[in-house]
Formats: C-alpha cells, sequence, structure tokens
C-alpha cells in the first residue's frame, strides 16, 4: 500500500524519509501563486518547490540571480495558502545564505516566519557548510543542491551537464556525504550523468531528487511552466512535457478576441 492511501496526512520531512527506505519515488514540482499551487496540492504531489525559477518563469529575467528575499517570501506565502498537504520548499534566492552564515540564518527565518513555509533550500556544497549548520539549529529543514547550480551560472558560464570529469564527480559525491552528515532532509541534484546521480542515491540515506539526472534517484522535479508547456521555448532532454497549454491558452485568448469583436460575447444568457 502506498505512503499516499495509507497516510493521506500532510507530508513531512520524515514523510519522505519513509518513501526512500519503501523505494516509494516522490515527486515535486515548482509552483509560485496560490491558484496553481492549489491544483498541484490536489494532484498529491509530494513536495511542491517555490523555486527561485520565479526569477525566469514569473518575472521574466534571464537568471535566477535578480529574485529578492522579499519576493521568495511573497510566492511561498502564495503557495502555503493554497496547500493541504504537500511539503512546501522554499529556494533562500541568491545573495541571502552565501560566505555569511549569520546572514543565512537571519534570511532563512525570514522565510519560515514570513511564508509559513516548511523548509528552505539552498545551493552549494562544503563551501555552505557553516551556512547549512547555523539554519539546522534553529530547527528549520533544510534540502540541498548539488549539480548544475543556476546561482552559480556566471561561475560556470554554462548550463551544460555537470560532473562528466571525474575530479568534479568525486567532488559532489563528497558533498553530498557532507551534506547529509550535517543534517539536509534531501538533495536535489540537477544535470549530472544518471549513474552518477544513481550511485549518489545507493550511498547516503536521505532522498535524492533529480532533475535531468536519470531514473535512479529517489524522485523527481519539475519546473511546472515547463511540464505544461506554457514555456515552449524551453526544451532541454530532461523536461518531458504533460501539455501544451500554450497553444491551448493562445487559441482560448483569440477565440475569446474574436467572440468580443463579433458581438457574440456577451450573449443573452450571459447578460443581467
Amino acid at each position: 500500500m502506498s505512503v499516499h492511501a495509507s497516510n493521506p496526512k500532510k507530508i513531512t520531512t520524515h514523510t519522505l524519509l519513509e518513501m526512500k527506505q519503501a523505494g516509494q519515488k516522490i515527486s515535486m514540482l515548482t509552483a509560485y501563486d496560490y491558484s496553481m499551487a492549489k491544483i498541484v496540492d490536489e494532484a498529491n504531489i509530494d513536495v511542491i518547490l517555490v523555486g527561485d525559477s520565479a526569477s525566469n518563469v514569473m518575472a521574466g529575467h534571464e537568471t535566477t540571480l535578480p529574485i529578492t528575499l522579499d519576493q521568495m517570501i511573497y510566492h511561498a506565502s502564495s503557495v502555503v495558502r493554497a496547500v493541504k498537504r504537500s511539503l512546501v520548499v522554499v529556494d533562500m534566492p541568491f545573495g541571502s545564505y552565501q560566505g555569511n552564515s549569520k546572514e543565512a540564518l537571519s534570511s532563512a527565518i525570514k522565510i519560515m516566519k514570513e511564508s509559513g513555509g516548511h523548509a528552505v533550500k539552498m545551493e552549494g556544497g562544503q563551501e555552505i557548510l557553516d551556512s547549512i549548520k547555523r539554519i539546522l539549529t534553529a530547527g528549520i529543514p533544510v534540502m540541498g543542491h548539488l549539480g548544475l547550480t543556476p546561482q552559480s551560472i556566471y561561475k560556470f558560464g554554462t548550463y551544460v551537464v555537470r560532473a562528466k570529469e571525474d575530479e568534479e564527480a568525486q567532488r559532489l559525491i563528497e558533498d553530498a556525504k557532507a551534506l547529509e552528515e550535517v543534517g539536509c532532509f534531501a538533495i536535489v541534484l540537477e544535470k549530472i550523468p544518471a549513474a552518477l546521480a544513481a550511485k549518489v542515491a545507493q550511498m547516503i540515506s536521505i532522498p535524492v531528487i533529480g532533475i535531468g539526472a536519470g531514473n535512479g534517484v529517489d524522485g523527481q522535479v519539475l519546473v511546472i511552466h515547463d511540464m505544461l508547456g506554457i514555456n515552449n521555448e524551453f526544451n532541454p532532454r530532461f523536461l518531458r512535457k504533460y501539455n501544451n497549454l500554450h497553444a491551448h491558452m493562445l487559441k482560448a485568448f483569440q477565440d475569446y478576441k474574436n467572440d468580443v469583436q463579433s458581438g457574440d460575447f456577451p450573449n443573452a444568457s450571459e447578460s443581467y
């Protein structure tokens, strides 16, 4: 029997650990607003990530770097108000935790207090361990994020697959172990070779969520605008589009305009 059927209560970090131990895959999607999050939650998706990808899909920025802490809290609080079951994880935005563990703690507390989110996510490995430790001392759950880390895009200079070379792969393995040891409840692995991701998932006891990391991990995450086909310009290999909402929405808007122009809308039954 699945965790969903036997335990319809709220998903917690402990639930995710139980799912990994039972060999049950974890589903995770992004959401940034009340209406979308309500539907995602109704679909029994296990984890909702309020991603800093809001910088791209909601605000139109080229990278995730410009989004602010207050903007992330706005999106997260909108999502939390919609959710009854899913675990809500909130990305800590660029500049809110790197290099200063006291600022990291302050940022995490602000997110938790003002948004009502259930956990935070941070990009990086051993270089941010001090910040993670400090946040964990406040009782705030932390999800890690390794591999392609979009907040470091200017350092990498490209969005290509990470950890293909042995040296970088070994460093990723060491980072994953360090994140587990320090107390992270889960790790996202983004755009790394499938064999490496599977190896990491087997080596550590906490759940590993993949995006472009193959099927040998404990769960998957996608950006909702990508998997729904709203954003039709983004077509990486790892993305499976479950709908083509761009085409459906475009047609609906065009039909509406035509009905307004022709005088067909509103008709007598739609008037008072």
